[in-house]
């Protein structure tokens, strides 16, 4: 029973959480609302006894991605009445697109409700039970190919940022690192000498 208490507490602030991230006319403010969702979707992951995905959620998402996020959206000071109007432009079709998967998730939920065996209440795993050995082993074992594969898409993709980055552009400051060391104190400094006013 308090289970499901707690369930239902944090399902409603996750939905609320996420309807403030688009609702919100503020971008910072949007990206706290996402950081409270990723918050409360860690607590349901520890409802189903999944600690690693918890854990990691909160220290990669929100430790890493978020903090990366909010940094750029400070910086780049996105006008707020741009996205204002863009947001109520899109409304509709938004709304559309919420009120057709929510109708969908109805209807399966309404006429097959015996084949949705995810909806039930997984069994209890043992006390010296341990989920990130249990998926570090079928990671490694029944997905490796799948894992490795995700591995060299992330390193091309870091590579290709990088090579976007280092591209030559007219008018870009390039650093010459060797031209910094072999600089001089006498191309860079020039002492000059004040004369001390007169006093009146």
């Amino acid at each position: 029973m308090i289970e499901a208490v707690i369930f239902y507490f944090f399902g409603a602030v996750l939905v609320g959480a996420a309807i403030g991230v688009i609702a919100s006319r503020n971008t910072v403010h949007s990206a706290m609302f996402l950081v409270l969702c990723f918050f409360t979707s860690a607590f349901l992951w520890l409802l189903l006894e999944a600690e690693f995905l918890a854990i990691v959620l909160v220290l990669v998402y929100v430790g890493a991605v978020m903090v990366l996020f909010l940094f750029v959206v400070m910086m780049l000071d996105v006008g707020a009445d741009r996205l204002r109007g863009g947001f109520t432009q899109y409304a509709p079709m938004g709304l559309g697109v919420v009120a057709l998967v929510v109708g969908m998730l109805g209807l399966v939920l309404w006429t097959r409700p015996g084949e949705l065996s995810m909806l039930q209440a997984p069994a209890r795993a043992p006390a010296d039970a341990s989920n990130t050995e249990a998926l570090g082993a079928v990671l490694y074992t029944e997905y490796v190919y799948a894992f490795e594969l995700a591995a060299l898409l992330l390193l091309v993709a870091i590579v290709a940022a990088i090579v976007l980055t280092m591209r030559k552009r007219p008018g870009m400051k390039v650093q010459n690192v060797s031209a910094q060391h072999a600089v001089r104190r006498e191309e860079r400094v020039r002492l000059v000498r004040m004369k001390p006013e007169r006093e009146e």
